[in-house]
């Protein structure tokens, strides 16, 4: 197995059931099977799948998720998260955003869920380098509730094919050589497991570190911006303004030129020069 160093160095952690396969259709949908499966008389337990290859992988509105084989990371985690309240539930795939930055600190956070290189692209643009796509599932066989977090990363591209170049890049073009993938995950689950989860657990008073570490390495607030928001029969097709905030729900807040705060629950963003 690729990851027996990450396998190793995760155990005694939530997350020491970490599997790899070299080829699937889509880890999130395997992901859902594994948790499905597991023995409701025994203790609710994480699971980390990770793939060298994807077929349908797919991010948010199902667009498709493509990448070389072993090019990037392809991994998903599942989650029961009966230890966390309902209300905080949204910012899991903040959580989980925060330690994918701890572990590739070059990175910064594009609302919803992006990952992006900040100045990267020839014209000084954010160019994305992964994606994080959160998925509730109310009742697991038995399991109660879990979310199923799918998480793609850029690592070792060498050069980003011509159409892509524009938009996208990899870490190991950011760094100047190859990135190892088993480092990359187990700094990302260490950070996951010891720094954010706790923080949305019942024992925490309140969500405002998170949310402070979240605001810090954002790379949409502070910008303006272009909200594609989803249809929504009467409403507006898309906003524009400043992004000043994000809320207790993980919600970004946006200031229009005319000084209204509109919150935003599901939107594509654009950055604006």
């Amino acid at each position: 197995m690729p990851f027996e160093r990450a396998k190793a160095a995760l155990s005694g952690t939530r997350f020491e059931d970490l599997r790899w396969v070299a080829e699937t259709g889509s880890t999130n949908a395997d992901m859902v099977e594994i948790l499905r499966t597991q023995d409701p008389s025994e203790d609710r337990r994480p699971a980390v799948l990770i793939a060298d290859h994807q077929t349908a992988g797919r991010g948010r509105r199902d667009r498709t998720w493509d990448a070389p084989a072993g090019a990037s990371l392809l991994m998903s985690i599942g989650l029961p998260v009966g230890d966390i309240d309902a209300e905080r539930w949204p910012l899991v795939n903040a959580a989980v955003a925060l330690a994918a930055v701890d572990a590739a600190p070059d990175l910064r956070v594009k609302w919803p869920n992006d990952l992006v290189a900040v100045g990267a692209g020839a014209d000084g643009s954010a160019l994305k380098v992964g994606g994080i796509l959160a998925e509730l599932h109310e009742d697991l066989g038995g399991l109660g509730a879990c979310i199923v977090v799918g998480l793609g990363l850029n690592l070792n591209w060498g050069e980003m094919p011509a159409e892509l170049a524009s938009s996208a890049t990899s870490l190991d073009v950011l760094l100047g050589g190859d990135v190892a993938a088993d480092v990359i995950v187990t700094d990302l689950l260490v950070s996951l497991d010891s720094r954010w989860l706790g923080l949305l657990g019942r024992s925490s008073p309140d969500v405002t570190e998170i949310l402070d570490a979240y605001r810090s390495r954002s790379a949409t607030i502070g910008r303006r911006v272009r909200v594609e928001l989803d249809a929504v029969a009467g409403g507006d097709p898309a906003l524009e303004g400043t992004a000043v905030d994000v809320d207790a729900d993980g919600a970004l807040v946006v200031e229009t030129d005319s000084g209204e705060r509109r919150t935003v629950t599901v939107g594509d963003v654009v950055h604006l020069r």
